[in-house]
């Protein structure tokens, strides 16, 4: 049962190499792995933004506000900041890239219910 609840807890709060992992699978899964992040991390300074991401870099940082969110949640996070290694603007060819991700209108909503909640107000990625 220990077992059970430690790797819960990983899939709930992931490590900078678990979401660097996840990132590459997404990619795979979504990109046809043509987005390939060198990093993703945690970052504590992502007060006003979910996700960003250096497309000359190839890193992602991740807001530290999403640990704990569901993990399809962080995923679309993921995938939002993997396309914009892609495609830097948020123009049509993003968007559909983004909706690519079967759960991407669900876990917008979730985000915006979220920051509404919390501040009155709707955050970007």
């Amino acid at each position: 049962m220990l077992e059970r609840l430690a790797a819960k807890e990983q899939r709930r709060r992931p490590s900078d190499d678990d979401l660097l992992e996840r990132a590459r699978e997404l990619a795979g899964r979504y990109l046809d792995d043509k987005a390939w992040p060198t990093s993703v991390r945690w970052a504590e300074n992502q007060r006003h933004r979910w996700g960003s991401c250096t497309p000359d870099h190839g890193t992602i940082r991740l807001s530290t506000r999403l640990r704990g969110m569901p993990a399809w949640v962080v995923d679309y996070v993921i995938m939002h900041e993997l396309v914009h290694l892609l495609v830097p603007s948020h123009g049509p060819r993003f968007w559909a890239l983004v909706e690519r991700y079967p759960k991407a209108e669900r876990a917008r909503g979730f985000l915006e219910g979220y920051s509404m909640a919390a501040n009155g107000s709707v955050e970007e990625c």
